[in-house]
């Protein structure tokens, strides 16, 4: 029986196996499924643009994964085969990807960026973008509806037959200039802006390294302590993922060791970031978030920030109160939060940033792009200018108030229908919750509860995993002792559902 290829689409990207080596996970993204998927992109972005394959010039790149290079020869193959121009942009990331359909010097119809992020070595994933950003669910259901109709055969035949590339392209130095001047524009100190900082880089072996060589080098930074910049898909020290301990950890002790002044780490494709000040104090989840979100309130006055749903009630507070923003607290999904940042800016409401505590953070003014290098370069800039006035970058979040309990517990659904089953214990859930005389503020995935009063503090929420039959639990006390009051709430209010199971909880 064949494949199945509509079971690689991944919300709005494409993500498979590509190599073996780990026991139970069978290849299913091939070199040839790539040329049919090369083949689909180019018919269905010549419908987007109403312009001819002939005439369409396609950008692909790649991160530093093992299968990278193969799986962007065949799709490459593909696109050629199918009409369109193709261009190699060898090793960049997802971000800069999008920019070679903006940049004067390249100005793409549309680009193929081969990531899986932060995923293990054996995995790789397709991510597409076109004039408008990247490609919406929809899209990639099209798109691989279209690569299902070409025969195996026929794939692996236009691979055999090769082809060659119409050209190639120094994408990553362009994107650095691009970002190197941002820099220099920020600051406004002459050609080396950053000559008294000392800024450490964590690259995870991904595809960043060009950060510290053609950005930060040049303009004047110490770099030293920098590691793991060298591009190696096996990820030989850490997953390259700032939402891993081990990868925040080793990024702390570089800046500690070093006495450097900040630590930035980015995942493999470099759409996602974090940091570590100079005190060795993580800057990731909430507190990245809070800290863009100050860089941002002088320029954008009384705007409008957009975040994923497990946000802190603290977090609401440092925007609101000592802001004097406003904060939407949305729902999961990096491209849910921009989708909704465009949507809102669209109508008339000002929202610069929609942020995700992955990482992932869209900025209004750089094209509503979640660019981890871009949200890197905002904190270098503020980095600089504290420095001037004699502060660390740590005071634009000194009122952010710290994080003292929290909790994230999984239960597991069984049976089918996980997703009816999933509703109707929220359903009760929130039923529960108003019989008891809980507060719960609009919460647009999931049912949340927030905790104001003398006896307990903090935040509840339950919501439904998207893809798979689990419900997350997050809990967040706001002083010590309070966790534990709350998640005997939670354990009240999610009792008696047989389908449930709540071991973690107990």
């Amino acid at each position: 029986m064949a494949f199945d290829i509509m079971k690689l689409q991944n919300g709005s990207d494409v993500r498979g196996v590509a190599l073996e080596g780990v026991e139970g996970e069978n290849v299913n993204l091939t070199n040839p499924i790539a040329v049919k998927i090369g083949c689909a992109f180019v018919e269905w972005l010549s419908k987007k643009t109403g312009k001819a394959a002939g005439d369409l010039k396609i950008g692909v790149g790649r991160d530093s994964r093992v299968s990278g290079p193969a799986l962007l020869n065949a799709l490459a193959c593909g696109i050629v085969h199918a009409g369109a121009k193709v261009v190699n942009c060898n090793m960049a990331t997802t971000p800069a990807m999008f920019m070679s359909i903006v940049f004067d010097q390249t100005k793409f119809d549309g680009s193929a960026m081969i990531t899986a992020s932060h995923l293990p070595f054996n995995r790789n994933g397709i991510k597409f973008f076109n004039a408008d950003g990247g490609l919406e669910h929809e899209d990639i259901t099209d798109v691989l509806k279209i690569a299902s109709k070409m025969e195996d055969k026929a794939a692996s035949d236009l691979l055999a037959g090769g082809f060659k590339a119409d050209a190639e392209c120094d994408l990553i130095s362009i994107y650095a200039e691009y970002l190197k001047n941002k820099i220099k524009e920020g600051i406004s100190d002459g050609e080396k802006p950053l000559s008294k900082l000392h800024i450490v880089v964590d690259s995870g072996n991904g595809a960043s390294g060009f950060f510290v060589d053609k950005i930060l080098a040049p303009l004047g930074a110490d770099v030293s302590g920098s590691q793991f910049l060298e591009p190696d898909g096996n990820f030989p020290n850490h997953i390259p993922n700032p939402e891993n301990k081990q990868a925040m950890e080793a990024i702390r002790s570089a800046v500690l060791k070093n006495k450097a002044d900040l630590g930035l780490i980015f995942d493999t494709d470099v759409d996602r970031m974090s940091a570590v000040l100079s005190d060795g104090s993580e800057v990731n989840r909430d507190s990245i978030i809070a800290m863009i979100s100050a860089i941002l309130a002088p320029e954008y006055p009384g705007s409008t920030i957009i975040t994923d749903s497990v946000t802190s009630d603290r977090l609401t507070y440092f925007l609101e109160e000592v802001l004097g923003l406003k904060h939407l607290c949305y729902m999961r999904g990096y491209k849910n939060v921009i989708n909704k940042q465009k949507e809102l800016n669209a109508a008339g409401t000002v929202a610069p940033l929609a942020m995700e505590t992955s990482g992932h953070g869209a900025l209004k003014d750089n094209f509503f792009l979640d660019d981890g290098a871009f949200l890197a370069v905002k904190l270098v800039i503020a980095l600089a200018k504290a420095a001037k006035e004699g502060k660390k970058l740590d005071s634009l979040i000194e009122k952010l108030p710290p994080l003292v309990e929290e909790g994230e517990f999984r239960f597991k659904i069984s049976g089918d229908d996980f997703k009816e089953y999933g509703n109707k214990v929220l359903q009760e859930f929130k039923s529960r919750a108003a019989a008891a005389g809980y507060t719960m503020p609009q919460s647009y995935e999931g049912v949340r509860l927030s905790f104001k009063s003398e006896e307990v503090q903090g935040w509840i929420l339950l919501r439904l995993s998207l893809h798979d039959p689990v419900m997350p639990l997050n809990i967040e006390g706001g002083r010590k002792g309070d966790l534990a009051k709350l998640v005997e709430i939670a354990r009240k209010l999610t009792d008696g559902f047989d389908r449930l199971d709540r071991s973690s909880l107990m």
